[in-house]
């Protein structure tokens, strides 16, 4: 099905202030306005913070636009650039998606952070999120858990995704310090459903089999703690693999026919739950 090119109305600026982008976001609303005057209806279900670092850009954007109408709320997206002088320049768009017969508009605030200014990301987003509606955080990258940017946007968010298999290292260590005072997803973790609803076929059998995993360190990691913590036993380290891959009492478990989801679909998914996730929560501390 292809899904019809947004209408979009645009407008950029460099040294620019909060109000400003308040007062440019309220013409390019009045600018989508239909053929009638009327302003088109304006979804209004979240706001979704992403926090870009440079080199993760191109692929935010991609999964954005990948998006299309099925979140289209207001999106802040920061893009720090310590390394740069001070200032704030912005990309403001309203991207207006025919809906049978209406058409429903978004907002994507494209924020570049130099200096200083991305030291402070909660003093820049809450002025600009929806009230009263709640806050999604998407951490592209390594998150910088010690760092204050890490902690500001984990206080404005209900919900933090990240995805772990974008990190260096494993951390949910670190990752589960924040469990206590945001929900948290990880689309690794989402990438892992397949194979959970198969294995979860095979209780109560697979409590007594040995269990052997391979498969990429994130996605490896998750279902090994998973595992781990529904069956309350230590299991051997996961091998690593390209694909996720598991043995039980040394036969190989055929893996799920179903199509991998995109970053764009996993990403939507995770938009749609707001509450805290206890099996992820217990897996990530196991893992």
């Amino acid at each position: 099905m292809t899904v019809p090119a947004p209408a979009l109305f645009d407008w950029s600026g460099r040294e620019v202030s909060i109000a400003q982008i308040d007062s440019e976001l309220g013409r390019l609303r009045r600018d989508s306005a239909g053929e009638d005057g009327n302003p088109h209806q304006r979804t209004s279900v979240m706001t979704h913070v992403a926090w870009v670092p440079p080199e993760w850009l191109d692929a935010a954007e991609r999964v954005l636009a990948g998006m299309a109408e099925r979140h289209p709320s207001r999106t802040v997206i920061l893009v720090p650039r310590p390394a740069e002088e001070g200032g704030i320049d912005a990309e403001i768009s309203v991207r207006c998606f025919p809906i049978g017969e209406s058409t429903v508009c978004g907002e994507v605030i494209e924020l570049a952070l130099r200096g200083n200014r991305a030291l402070a990301p909660a003093s820049i987003v809450l002025p600009l999120v929806i009230s009263d509606l709640p806050v999604f955080l998407r951490w592209r990258g390594e998150p910088s858990f010690r760092e204050s940017q890490w902690q500001q946007l984990v206080e404005v968010a209900d919900r933090v995704i990240v995805d772990s298999s974008e990190w260096a290292a494993p951390r949910h260590a670190e990752l589960v310090e924040v469990f206590d005072r945001t929900a948290v997803s990880d689309i690794a973790w989402a990438r892992t459903d397949d194979w959970r609803i198969a294995l979860a076929a095979r209780w109560p059998a697979i409590a007594g089999q040995q269990i052997a995993i391979r498969g990429p360190r994130a996605e490896g990691s998750l279902l090994r703690g998973w595992l781990q913590s529904r069956l309350e036993r230590t299991l051997p380290a996961v091998e690593p693999a390209g694909e996720v891959g598991v043995l039980l009492d040394g036969e190989e478990v055929a893996p799920p026919q179903d199509q991998p989801r995109s970053p764009s679909d996993l990403l939507s998914d995770e938009l749609d739950h707001l509450g805290r996730d206890p099996v992820y929560e217990a897996a990530a501390s196991a893992s």
